[in-house]
């Protein structure tokens, strides 16, 4: 083989490195809400609420992210604990805990199961949990997962016809770009946060499919994809497009920095504030 075909090869494969793989920036609609538009009253009744939220280290960022919303807008008056009994709460609690073991995302809802048969379940006025990103990878079986989640729910909200059960999306990660992904593909090497995403953004899809027109959804993937400006971050894999983490928000590819935790705890909060 020639030099120059040599040379030839590798810019095609250069191109369609970046074709597959490239993180684009598209305007979407009008996702991201401006938390200076709930007012004080409104504020004043979402303290009132018994909420639960199960979680794991991510969800410890949101917290982290709420605590910081609250100092700078005053009028939020949260009472955040961190339990999992609120039996012999009667005030309002944003009440948090652990939930499960992380790569395991079935242990996490049957974990939150228990948690609201141990007597939440009859006193929060709205619960939820949430999955990690690290509980999906390449190989999960992502109709198995929410299938589950979708039986233990309904049966969640048989049993506890008083309790708001709401929905979250997966969280993202960001991709892997630049040399060392092009050099990847042209060893067919996979790149870094590819086909994991496209798992967590297949979860979200059944999830967002499944109750958008009956309970409350959070998405959480969505919010974590937009930027500032309103431009959301996608990456494309044959003729799909799929979300992915904006890297402003995140220092290691996963978790929120101090950016990323205020922008979900403000988009968090005002889905909270509406729910009904």
């Amino acid at each position: 083989m020639t030099n120059v075909r040599k040379v030839l090869l590798v810019y095609l494969s250069l191109f369609l490195v970046i074709g597959y793989y490239k993180v684009e920036e598209s305007r979407g609609g009008n996702t991201v809400k401006d938390i200076k538009n709930i007012s004080p009253k409104q504020w004043e009744k979402l303290a009132k609420q018994k909420i639960y939220f199960g979680h794991q280290s991510v969800g410890y960022n949101i917290i982290d992210g709420i605590r910081a919303v609250m100092d700078k807008y005053p009028e939020i008056q949260l009472n955040i604990s961190e339990t999992r009994d609120l039996a012999t709460i009667n005030v309002g609690v944003l009440s948090h805990s652990k939930v499960g073991k992380n790569e395991d995302p079935m242990s996490k809802t049957t974990d939150f199961v228990k948690i609201m048969e141990s007597g939440v379940g009859d006193k929060a006025d709205i619960a939820f949990h949430k999955y990690c990103y690290i509980d999906v990878n390449a190989n999960t079986d992502v109709d198995k997962v929410f299938s589950n989640y979708k039986n233990r729910m309904n049966y969640l909200k048989i049993k506890y016809p008083g309790t708001r059960f709401v929905h979250i999306t997966m969280p993202l990660t960001t991709i892997q770009t630049g040399p060392k992904a092009w050099i990847k593909k042209i060893l067919g090497k996979p790149i870094g946060g590819v086909d994991a995403n496209i798992k967590r953004n297949m979860f979200n899809q059944l999830l967002l499919d499944t109750y958008k027109l009956t309970d409350p959804v959070f998405d959480f993937a969505i919010a974590e994809a937009t930027q500032p400006d309103g431009t959301i971050i996608t990456f494309a894999k044959g003729e799909k497009k799929y979300f992915a983490l904006y890297k402003g928000y995140s220092d290691d590819g996963g978790h929120l920095n101090r950016q990323g935790q205020k922008r979900i705890a403000e988009q968090l909060l005002i889905f909270l504030v509406e729910v009904k």
